[in-house]
């Protein structure tokens, strides 16, 4: 799910959003936020995350650099 998921990121990225001005509230995209955090996490963690991002992208939502969050690693300083 994972592999096809970041294909279908991909074209659309490709072929999709150039044919649309750009408009994301956020950087990154939406698209490359979803893209990160499926690579970064799976599909349904980096699926969670990319939703609840997308669900922030209205007038009230917020703005500017919003990235995909790193989990702390506990015993490392």
């Amino acid at each position: 799910m994972k592999i096809i998921t970041l294909k279908l990121i991909s074209a659309y990225q490709n072929f999709i959003s150039p044919l649309f001005l750009p408009s994301c509230r956020f950087s990154p995209s939406c698209s490359a936020y979803a893209k990160e955090a499926i690579e970064l996490y799976g599909f349904k963690k980096g699926a969670v995350l990319s939703f609840k991002r997308i669900l922030r992208c209205h007038p009230w939502g917020g703005f500017g650099h919003d990235p995909v969050p790193h989990e702390k690693r506990h015993g490392h300083h």
